[in-house]
Formats: C-alpha cells, structure tokens, sequence
C-alpha cells in the first residue's frame, strides 16, 4: 500500500503558522513493550502516518526517540522536520518555574532539538518532583495558569516547541487561558467520540481559532478506562455496514468530518493500514444525524481521581465547569 497523504490543519499560534496532521498515532498505553511501538512507528511513517503523540507520563517518549532515529537512519522520512511530534507536561512539573526543564527533559529522551506541540496534560497541579500516575489528594494543588502558561509561551519563543495548547480544559477553563494569553493556546485535546462529542468546547475553540484533538475516539477500548460502547454502538455498526466500511473508520471520520483532529492508538499493521483509510469517502447528513442522536456519556471517569475533599476539585462538576 502506497503511502497516505493525510489532511493537515493550520496551527493559528504557532511559530510560522505551522501545519498538523489530523490523525495522530497515539503512543498512550499500559505495559506496552518498547520493541512493540518502535516496530508499530516504523510501520505507521510507512503507512503515511506524520504525527506522533505522547507524554512525560506515558513511558513512551524514549522508544518513540528511537523509532524516529530509525525511521531517519532507514530513510523513511528524509527529515525530522517531516514529522509532527507532540508531548505533554505533567501535573508535577506544571509550575512556572518548572515547565522549561520538563520540556528540556522530554526533548533530551525523544533525542530532539523540539517538539512541534507541547501540551499542559491536566488543569492541575502535584508536588513538584513527586512523579505519580495522578497526584495523591495531599500532593493535589490549584495550577498557577497565569505562571504555567507564561513558561509555555517562554518555550515557543525560545523555539523548543513550535506551538503550544492545553489537554483536558472545559470550554471555562480554556476561556480563562485566553483572557491573558500572549500567544493564546493552539490545540484542545480531550476526550471526543460519538459517545461524547463536546458540542460546546469544539464551537468554542473552533470560533477562537483553537484547533480541538480528540483522544480515545473509538472508547479507549482495550485500556484500563475503556469501554465497548462506541464499537458496540448499533447506530455506529448499521452505518459501517451501509458504507462498506469498519465501526472505527465510521468513528475516524466522523471526528474528521465535523471539524476535530485525532489521536488514535494502534499497533496492529491491518488496523494502521484502516484507520488511514478514511479519507476518500465521507458520511452522508443522514448518517451524521443519526450520530448526533446518540445518548451522550463520558467514557473516561479517570479524573475522578483529581476529585477530593481537600484538593482544588470537590466534584467532576466542579472540574468540567459544568460539562460533565
């Protein structure tokens, strides 16, 4: 299979208004084993694949480091410039004076000079140093916005990443960012499916030039937080058979149609080759109707984890600004 040339989106903030490709490769997973995803990013950049997503958190940074090198050693790009890298700061290193050296960090386990997007993970901040999936409720406190996102404007000029943006920010807390943004947030990723399709947040950053990436696109089946509900969905499955095509290309392109970009994880070559494949054909009214009529639920309930009695967040109402 020849390679796909995949959509790109403007980046409005960026340095030089710089371009992303609409379906990332997601590098977001548990235990997975380092041969694993440096095999799996080979294939992908074969495939067409340009855009790569991960995050301090993840564990992934340094083997995604290696299939890069390789894919260069091999020539199966003829430069780095040629790809589109993402990572994220997490709530640990989310203080001011702190975002620089984790971004410093980040690069030096990629083996990169800079990342093309560089991403407040949550809302919120840990004890600095103290490195945990989510911060214990005595290590939870409210994030210095103003500070952070200053630092995360410091990196773009500085050039270590060529754009910036924020994960996981309700359409309130996105809003605030850009009361005082000097250069205001470039991309949104959160949580988007069929099963969740945050109507509100995707208007409002659509209407301030805010670019919105989905993660867990197709329900975040096979992790921890998971759920079969999207690719057992019968709406999602009587319009994949009408259209000759599989629940999750159904779900590619629909993020892809109604204006959002994507991350979507997968290691398996057939699957790679499928999830590229959607870029020729499109859903009708009729199908994006009948999506739009599905009952709305939050697949991941991760962040109840950031809900405490004494933390910044006493309710996922609270955390989502009413979103939830």
């Amino acid at each position: 299979m020849a390679a796909t040339q995949i959509p790109v989106v403007v980046l409005e903030s960026s340095n030089g208004r710089r371009t992303m490709p609409v379906l990332g490769f997601g590098t977001a997973s548990n235990n997975l084993q380092p041969e694993v995803l440096i095999e799996a990013v080979l294939e992908a950049i074969k495939l067409g694949y340009r855009h790569f997503d991960t995050a301090s958190l993840y564990g992934s940074e340094q083997s995604l480091g290696v299939a890069i090198a390789q894919a260069l050693k091999l020539g199966l790009v003829a430069s780095r410039d040629e790809l589109f890298i993402t990572s994220k700061l997490w709530c640990n290193d989310a203080h001011p004076d702190l975002v620089l050296p984790a971004l410093k960090k980040s690069l030096q386990t990629l083996q990169l000079e800079y990342l093309d997007l560089y991403l407040i993970h949550w809302p919120i901040s840990g004890t600095p140093g103290k490195v945990m999936e989510f911060p214990e409720e005595k290590d939870q406190m409210p994030m210095d916005i103003k500070g952070v996102w200053g630092a995360m404007e410091e990196a773009q000029r500085l050039g270590l990443s060529k754009s910036i943006g924020i994960s996981n920010f309700s359409t309130r807390k996105t809003e605030n960012v850009l009361s005082f943004a000097t250069i205001p947030p470039s991309v949104n990723q959160v949580e988007m499916s069929p099963f969740w399709q945050q109507k509100k947040l995707r208007d409002f950053c659509k209407a301030n030039g805010i670019v919105v990436t989905a993660f867990s696109p197709l329900g975040a089946i096979g992790a921890s937080w998971g759920t079969n509900h999207v690719l057992e969905s019968k709406v999602l499955n009587e319009i994949a058979e009408a259209r000759g095509k599989t629940v999750v290309q159904v779900c590619i392109r629909w993020v892809y149609q109604v204006g959002a970009t994507l991350a979507v994880k997968s290691y398996n070559k057939e699957r790679l080759k499928q999830n590229v494949q959607v870029f020729d054909w499109e859903l009708t009214e009729e199908d994006l109707e009948k999506i739009n009529q599905i009952p709305q639920r939050k697949m991941m309930v991760r962040e109840e984890e950031l809900v405490t009695a004494t933390g910044p967040y006493k309710s996922l109402d609270e955390f989502w600004d009413g979103e939830y």
